[in-house]
């Protein structure tokens, strides 16, 4: 079978190879599409812990403590002025549940872990001034 495949390829009949080829076309497409733009699957849900500061000098200072090497929950349980302090976890939340420019940053962040963290910068919300970093998405 494999000779008349790619006879089939040839110009004598190029009816058969727009049929193979229009079935691998569509497979093709179907795992470009999956994989997503930006590396991110798209997610429903994020599991997030932020720090929320009200004043912007708290919070970069925050922000500091995090890049310098301390763990993100150490610095939440002390910065943080909202009812997560044990960490500054807020559990799984799904879109259409944050804020916008929460969920923005959110939605945004690679999954990592509190001793190394990946960081939004800070987001500004009515809350006030947030560190955000994200352990899991689904």
């Amino acid at each position: 079978m494999g000779k008349k495949q790619s006879a089939g390829s040839s110009e004598k009949k190029p009816a058969e190879k727009k049929g193979g080829n229009t079935k691998n076309t569509k497979n093709a497409d179907k795992g470009d599409q999956s994989e997503g733009k930006g590396g991110l699957k798209a997610a429903t849900a994020v599991n997030v812990r932020h720090i929320l500061c009200e004043k912007h000098s708290k919070a970069t200072e925050a922000l500091q403590k995090i890049q310098e090497g301390q763990r993100f929950d150490k610095v939440a349980q002390e910065y943080s002025e909202d009812k997560a302090k044990a960490g500054g976890s807020l559990g799984w939340m799904v879109r259409g549940s944050m804020v916008g420019a929460f969920q923005d940053a959110a939605f945004a962040l690679t999954p990592s872990t509190v001793d190394k963290p990946i960081l939004s910068p800070l987001v500004k919300t009515n809350f006030g001034y947030h560190v955000i970093m994200v352990e899991g998405r689904r």
